[in-house]
């Protein structure tokens, strides 16, 4: 049998860290496999692509690029880009006995990839697995221009190229809130695949100072390291893990792993780092951007850190919750209900967490800031599909008239930038008595004793790598008794869509790409 695993690119992130951790487990457990192919717009990285076929020999390890699968944004014309698309499958898909494992198509990055895709594998009656680790609905509707633009200008199309009502199509979700929203629609063709981490050994103290030293030297000083793991995007909230920086270890510097990779992000990252620059914030940005083969690898940098932060409004699972765990080192991070339950589930307990830091309405313009909001939610709210304006609640901020408490994540940059911008100890004095876990932390983070993450013994069995690639078996292996009604595909949508409107989703960061 041959399995293809396809993406839009093969570029560092999390969807390339569970292909390159799961695929050597999986060939083990489905010893029929004697080629794999690694399908995507583009393949640059040589060095992860020998990597990769190392750790799968003895079986064939083949790359296979086509420019049209890349994402539509990246296209020339886009609108044109299906006959394209058409030719690759083609070249592609040339044995019966093939199965596909297409990851994140439900980002909507490429609906017309998707649309193909879907068809293509029912006409050759090929299995698909659609690996879905993030939602075009879950806070991206800046893209719906985009997706029009490309000929899906309804909701109906946009159903069916992501949940095709097919025999040989199965769906798999990273946490277990999205894998139970699929059954009620498509059991038993939905798995649950939560992203594979088996701890690795801890490096050696050598190794760890090295990776210390080896940072102080990018960064110019040998101040103490805050790390957030991440890339720039808006929904990674990194002005609230520098806002956590400069209250509780004044002396830390946040260092972020990677810089802003897509132009919807770009006008963020700049005046995030522009602001930081004018006031002299202990900020760096992109410490691993154009590193060279002498960086040290993540899990030495993590564990040379003096703490890793997770302040994110939105993740599909939480991979640098158990990155911090692995690496020994403690953690600051957000309660995320999507998620938590997960990791709870799992074993993992993680004593600075938190829901959310409660902002004073006069450390930042509170009428200034609801005049921002209602007219940015306004033109949001504009951007939506017609049919789904009446699901969308209202913001936090805009519930109430007279100011009032506000989670510092319910606002938009600018009013996060204003929160900043006092002095520390003068925006603690106003902030620092309504959040007290903070005020604990802040303790414990000046004496160096914040409480270490600890890798449970129990996670080994739901999340290492064995177990990963029996539940993948499983689905693919999975013979549907019956198919589900038509109409499922579009309530599939509807009822995500729905509840990612509610007011509890909504966050001024991701109503605009400059908030």
């Amino acid at each position: 049998m041959k399995l293809i695993v396809l993406h839009f690119h093969f570029r560092p992130g999390g969807v390339r860290r569970v292909i390159e951790s799961a695929l050597p487990f999986i060939v083990k457990e489905m010893p029929g496999i004697d080629r794999v192919i690694l399908a995507s717009g583009e393949a640059r990285d040589l060095e992860w692509n020998r990597a990769l076929e190392k750790s799968l020999a003895p079986v064939a390890t083949e790359f296979f690029t086509d420019p049209s699968f890349r994402y539509v944004s990246e296209q020339s014309a886009p609108a044109k880009i299906a006959p394209q698309i058409r030719a690759a499958l083609t070249r592609l898909l040339t044995e019966n006995d093939t199965l596909i494992w297409a990851h994140n198509l439900a980002i909507a990055r490429h609906l017309p990839l998707a649309r193909e895709l879907t068809r293509a594998s029912e006409s050759r009656g090929l299995r698909l697995i659609a690996h879905h680790h993030d939602w075009w609905f879950d806070n991206r509707w800046l893209r719906w221009p985009e997706m029009q633009r490309t000929g899906f200008r309804t909701l109906k199309q946009i159903a069916h190229a992501l949940f095709p009502n097919s025999p040989h199509t199965r769906f798999a979700a990273i946490n277990r809130a999205d894998t139970a929203m699929l059954r009620k629609q498509f059991a038993p063709r939905v798995g649950w695949l939560p992203n594979p981490a088996t701890r690795p050994k801890l490096p050696s103290q050598k190794s760890i100072r090295a990776a210390r030293d080896w940072m102080h030297a990018q960064l110019g000083h040998d101040a103490p390291i805050w790390l957030m793991p991440c890339r720039i995007l808006r929904r990674k909230n990194i002005a609230e893990a520098l806002l956590l920086t400069r209250w509780l270890q004044p002396e830390a510097t946040l260092v972020i792993t990677g810089s802003a990779s897509s132009a919807d992000e770009k006008p963020y990252a700049n005046r995030l780092a522009a602001t930081a620059a004018k006031q002299g914030w202990r900020l760096h940005i992109g410490l691993l951007d154009d590193a060279g083969p002498d960086a040290p690898p993540l899990p030495h940098l993590l564990a040379a850190s003096e703490c890793v932060l997770l302040t994110s409004i939105q993740e599909g699972f939480g991979l640098a919750s158990l990155e911090a765990a692995a690496a020994n080192r403690p953690l600051i991070t957000r309660h995320l209900p999507n998620i938590a339950p997960d990791l709870h589930r799992f074993g993992f307990r993680f004593p600075h967490s938190y829901r959310e830091i409660l902002i004073a309405p006069d450390a930042f313009d509170w009428p200034a800031e609801q005049v921002r909001q209602r007219t940015m939610f306004s033109q949001w709210k504009d951007t939506l599909p017609r049919s789904c304006r009446i699901w969308a609640g209202r913001p936090h901020l805009l519930q109430s008239a007279a100011p009032e408490l506000i989670p510092f994540s319910r606002l938009s940059l600018t009013a996060q930038l204003e929160v900043l911008i006092l002095p520390a100890q003068e925006s603690w004095q106003k902030c620092g008595r309504w959040n007290p876990l903070l005020r604990a932390w802040k303790s414990r983070a000046a004496t160096g004793n914040l409480e270490i993450n600890r890798w449970p013994a129990t996670a080994e069995a739901s999340l290492g790598g064995h177990a990963y690639a029996r539940r993948f078996a499983q689905l693919a292996k999975a013979k549907p008794r019956t198919i589900a009604p038509p109409d499922n595909t579009l309530t599939a949508q509807q009822t995500f869509i729905r509840l990612k409107l509610q007011s509890a989703q909504l966050f001024p960061l991701l109503f605009a790409r400059d908030s």
